[in-house]
């Protein structure tokens, strides 16, 4: 009985895979900001190319 004790002390104790995890965690929160970022700023650059691109073709209209 005491031995199945043991072992569950030991796995309760056991760290060697939880600093892995931590980073894992962390890398994919940084992951998801890198995406949000992107998103936010790809959606403002398509709307000033459109911007521009407007703005090319009514002036090669009055030309």
């Amino acid at each position: 009985m005491s031995r199945i004790i043991e072992k569950i002390a030991w796995f309760v104790d056991d760290q060697d895979g939880v600093t892995a995890i931590e980073y894992g965690l962390i890398a994919a929160l940084i992951a998801i900001g890198i995406v949000g970022a992107l998103t936010t700023v790809g959606t403002d650059l398509k709307t000033v190319f459109n911007t521009v691109a407007d703005d090319l073709d009514s002036i090669v209209a009055t030309i």
